[in-house]
């Protein structure tokens, strides 16, 4: 069996992978980036200054019949991890005599404690300047105000925003880094060329809220891109993602109406 750092090669023409990764963008994050752009130009061509706009994030859909909002946000956290089952089966039909799809992405349970510990670092180191990148791009007026929690006050609310953290950094890290870094690794192209690359269009699906969100997903994009080419497991890159949209999330929940920095 291959170390799990090495890419197996495919049995797909240089073509054919880029194509298969455009296509699996262009029904996820891909098609995110392309609203973003059109949502940004939208709140630049506002009479608004962006800084006095808001974005909002994680809304009731209906906030009068609690039990159908619920089925609302789970099926929107069910269907958005779709493109992540299709990239790996896509990997899977393509990995004859190599290790399965989730294990060659380092997507597993193998190394619980050492993934935590790194998450939680990765968590930290891009937390706390993030947070200082968005405050100082709101200040400049580069970003809108993001509300990252506006579901009603309801029992599910709290375990719904964790599921949605969760699925945000599974579909996030998966395409965008495991994903894409196995296939372009196939197709050839550099390891820097690759981070370069996914980071972009990750700063890109973001540009919605702001320039000061590009930017910052732009260096966490290559952060986590760079790390995991080192280290081929994507698990860390989820648990990272995942704490800071828990935090994002329930913090903003706990606290909005009551800090005026938010």
């Amino acid at each position: 069996m291959r170390p799990h750092h090495v890419v197996p090669p495919s049995s797909l023409a240089r073509r054919d992978l880029f194509t298969e990764s455009a296509l699996v963008l262009g029904v996820s994050l891909g098609a995110s980036a392309v609203w973003a752009v059109l949502s940004i130009v939208r709140k630049l061509t506002a009479e608004e200054s962006l800084a006095a706009q808001t974005t909002q994030m994680n809304t009731s859909v209906t906030p009068d019949r609690p039990w159908l909002d619920l089925a609302y946000q789970l099926a929107h956290i069910g269907l958005a991890l779709v493109p992540v089952l299709l990239a790996l089966h896509l990997l899977a039909r393509d990995l004859t005599g190599a290790p399965s799809a989730r294990r060659l992405l380092g997507l597993d349970l193998r190394h619980p404690t050492q993934d935590l510990l790194h998450g939680t670092a990765l968590a930290a180191a891009i937390g706390i300047p993030g947070l200082l990148l968005y405050l100082g791009a709101r200040a400049l007026d580069l970003n809108t105000t993001v509300a990252p929690a506006n579901l009603e006050a309801v029992w599910w609310a709290g375990p719904v925003l964790v599921l949605a953290a969760v699925q945000n950094a599974v579909l996030e890290e998966v395409v965008m880094v495991g994903y894409l870094v196995t296939r372009w690794t196939q197709a050839g192209w550099s390891t820097a060329s690759i981070v370069v690359t996914s980071a972009l269009i990750r700063g890109t699906y973001h540009v919605y809220q702001g320039f000061g969100a590009f930017v910052g997903n732009l260096a966490m994009g290559l952060l986590l891109g760079f790390v995991y080419a080192r280290t081929r497991r994507v698990m860390p890159l989820v648990v990272a993602h995942a704490l800071l949209d828990v935090v994002a999330f329930l913090g903003y929940a706990a606290l909005a109406g009551r800090v005026d920095w938010l």
